[in-house]
C-alpha cells in the first residue's frame, strides 16, 4: 500500500521533531486545535500533563478537524517532570519575564537551536490557558521561548502559540516547501501575437471613435506600453482577442 507524504513524515526518526507538552490544559477546543496546528507542520508528539476534567474530552476530536492521529498518539502524564523525563532539551513558553537567568529565544531562534541538536530529543512546554506555567515549571527548562507580540495585547491562545512554534520548526528543519507555485502555465506571448493584439484593439477603438485624431499616436503608444508592462502570456492574448471579437460582433449587430 502506498503511503502518503503525510504518513511518511510521521515516521521521522525519534527526536527529529520536538514534543509539544501542554500543562494542565482545560478546554477540549484548545487541545483539539493544538493537534490541528501540530499536524499542519508535521509535529505528532503530543504530551498532556494532568488535563483538567480527565481525558479524553468531549469535543476534542471535532476541534482537531481531522488531526485525530495526533490525539490518538497523545501521552498523558501526572507531572511535568514525568512528561520531560526522556528529553535532552526543554524550552518553556512564557509571555512574561520570570526573573530566572535563562536564555530567551524568539520562536525562529529556538527552533533553529532544536534543529542543530542532532540526535537529541527536544520538547516545548506550554502552560495553562489562564495562568501559563509556574516558575517551578519554567525552572525545569533549559531556555525560554517568548513571542514578539504587541505589548498592548500580548495574550496568545494556546493553539496559536503552538502554531507559531510549529511553523518556525518546519522552516528551520528545511521542510517548509510551498504546496504549489505560481508559475505561468502558458508561455509568454510572442511579439507576433502582441502585434496582432495591438492591431485588433486599435481597430476596435477606431470603430468606437475612441481616439481624438490629433492624439491617436500618443495614446496608441501608451496603450501598447501598458500591455507590455502586463507581461501577457499566450493565454492572456487569446482571451483579449476573444473579448475583442465579441465586442466587434455586438457592435455590428
Amino acid at each position: 500500500m502506498t503511503r502518503t507524504s503525510a504518513e511518511k513524515e510521521l515516521e521521522l526518526p525519534p527526536g527529529t521533531a520536538p514534543a509539544v507538552i501542554l500543562v494542565e490544559p482545560q478546554l477540549a477546543e484548545n487541545i483539539g486545535m493544538t493537534a490541528r496546528a501540530m499536524a499542519n507542520f508535521g509535529l505528532s508528539d503530543l504530551r498532556l500533563v494532568n488535563p483538567k476534567n480527565g481525558w479524553p474530552k468531549k469535543g476534542v476530536r471535532e476541534a482537531a478537524s481531522g488531526a485525530t492521529h495526533v490525539l490518538d498518539g497523545a501521552h498523558i502524564f501526572a507531572s511535568v517532570e514525568e512528561a520531560v523525563a526522556d528529553l535532552h532539551c526543554v524550552f518553556a513558553t512564557t509571555a512574561r519575564e520570570r526573573g530566572q537567568m535563562k536564555r530567551v529565544f524568539a520562536p525562529d531562534e529556538a527552533m533553529a537551536d532544536f534543529v542543530g541538536r542532532e540526535g537529541q530529543r527536544c520538547g516545548i512546554l506550554f502552560g495553562r490557558e489562564r495562568v501559563g506555567l509556574t516558575n517551578d515549571e519554567v525552572s525545569l527548562a533549559d531556555a525560554i521561548i517568548t513571542f514578539p507580540v504587541s505589548p498592548d495585547f500580548p495574550s496568545l491562545n494556546l493553539a496559536q502559540a503552538v502554531l507559531l512554534v510549529g511553523y518556525e520548526w518546519r522552516k528551520a528543519s528545511g521542510r517548509a516547501r510551498l504546496p504549489f507555485s505560481g508559475e505561468m502555465l502558458s508561455p509568454p506571448a510572442t511579439r507576433e501575437a502582441m502585434v496582432a493584439l495591438f492591431a485588433n484593439l486599435e481597430a476596435a477603438l477606431d470603430v468606437a471613435g475612441f481616439y481624438p485624431p490629433e492624439k491617436r499616436g500618443g495614446i496608441t503608444r501608451n496603450m501598447r506600453d501598458m500591455l507590455h508592462r502586463m507581461a501577457l502570456n499566450e493565454q492572456d492574448v487569446r482571451t483579449f482577442q476573444g473579448a475583442l471579437r465579441a465586442i466587434s460582433r455586438a457592435m455590428k449587430s
